[in-house]
């Protein structure tokens, strides 16, 4: 069996992939999995450390406020379209997965014009512009929200699943995250974090939790800021005076999530899909900030799917204070039965068996 996964830009596309993946190599050991994907994402640095092989394609967003640029985008795109038939050509994909992105856009083509299975997976309850454009080549889209099925026009085609997330997750639990973190058991611990690329606001709020969190007993912090945020934080924190106390943990990226999330109490974050899907399988309250510059304001659609449920506090952008977080973050620390409780309520929201759906659909045996 011969499987080309692509999807690509942010791990919000690349680790549904790698989580389909895995779940296929799990039934299928023998299968011939790659990834198609561009050098500008994570997926160069995320899908070789999963352990696949990754062949690269050219192709570039469009650009809506300057339309000139878009000449080069139409130039990728026409590259990317030849790069990815010559590539479907010569690996001989039984099937052809797209997780979103716009690198899905001319390999899912491609491969749907040469006759291959395609199928795509949207995680947002809004889907993403290259999925919605995809949908004519696909056998099957697979929804990670029910209501993002109102976007497409093939009611027939769709599936709903949840969003896929890694088997790891499932498998490290509260303690053996913490002692494999170093962590006390003790201890109450919030994560924080903005998404692969950080979050401007939120990292500003932060600044404050730092300062009332900083020394105090039996707190921790695991602040995620971002690589292109990391510097300017450490700048501002040094400018104010403020020193991370031992409790204040500073990282650029969280590279192992499934421990810093089974470890948390609180976690702190945007409210993209994976990061949701991978707080709620993780079974944590949560604080959500959802991102107001995302396509259909999906992220507040996101977050009402688990606010409404008592799983996690919801907070627009334009509500948020520092005072405000700080004062959330201080009633759950106060409140235990509150924060498990909203714990319990977000387990609830999550989907286990994502993956084993997709798999179940592509390759069941009526199917195969």
């Amino acid at each position: 069996m011969r499987v080309i996964m692509t999807g690509g830009g942010t791990g919000g596309h690349i680790y549904p992939a790698i989580a389909i993946a895995d779940k296929i190599k799990e039934k299928y050991p023998d299968a011939q999995i790659i990834f198609a994907g561009t050098r500008k994402g994570l997926e160069k640095t995320l899908v070789p450390q999963n352990g696949y092989e990754i062949r690269y394609i050219t192709v570039s967003g469009f650009n809506r406020k300057n339309i000139l640029k878009n000449i080069k985008t139409a130039a990728d795109l026409a590259k990317g379209m030849a790069q990815s038939k010559k590539l479907i050509r010569e690996f001989r994909p039984d099937v052809v997965i797209g997780t979103g992105g716009y690198v899905c856009g001319p390999v899912v083509k491609a491969a749907g014009r040469a006759g291959v299975r395609c199928f795509i997976h949207e995680q947002n309850a809004y889907p993403g512009m290259t999925n919605r454009m995809l949908e004519p080549y696909a056998e099957k889209v697979f929804l990670g929200f029910e209501r993002a099925g109102m976007y497409f026009r093939h009611p027939e085609k769709q599936v709903f699943v949840g969003n896929p997330v890694r088997k790891s997750f499932f498998t490290t639990d509260r303690k053996k995250a913490r002692e494999a973190l170093g962590i006390p058991s003790d201890e109450f611990v919030i994560l924080s974090f903005g998404g692969s690329g950080g979050a401007g606001r939120i990292n500003k709020a932060m600044i404050s939790v730092i300062e009332k969190i900083g020394g105090m007993p039996k707190t921790s912090l695991y602040f995620g800021t971002g690589n292109a945020y990391y510097e300017a934080i450490c700048t501002e924190l040094e400018e104010k005076g403020i020193r991370a106390s031992e409790n204040v943990h500073i990282m650029r990226y969280i590279d192992e999530m499934d421990k810093y999330l089974n470890a948390a109490d609180v976690v702190i974050s945007r409210a993209g899909a994976l990061s949701l899907a991978e707080i709620t399988v993780s079974g944590k309250c949560a604080i959500l900030i959802p991102s107001p510059n995302v396509t259909g304001n999906h992220q507040y659609h996101n977050a009402r799917a688990v606010a409404d449920r008592g799983g996690a506090f919801l907070i627009e952008e334009k509500d948020l204070t520092d005072e405000g977080l700080t004062d959330r973050i201080m009633q759950l620390r106060s409140d235990p039965q509150l924060c498990e409780r909203m714990g319990e309520n977000a387990r609830k929201c999550a989907y286990d068996d994502s993956a084993e759906l997709i798999f179940e659909e592509i390759f069941g045996e009526q199917k195969w």
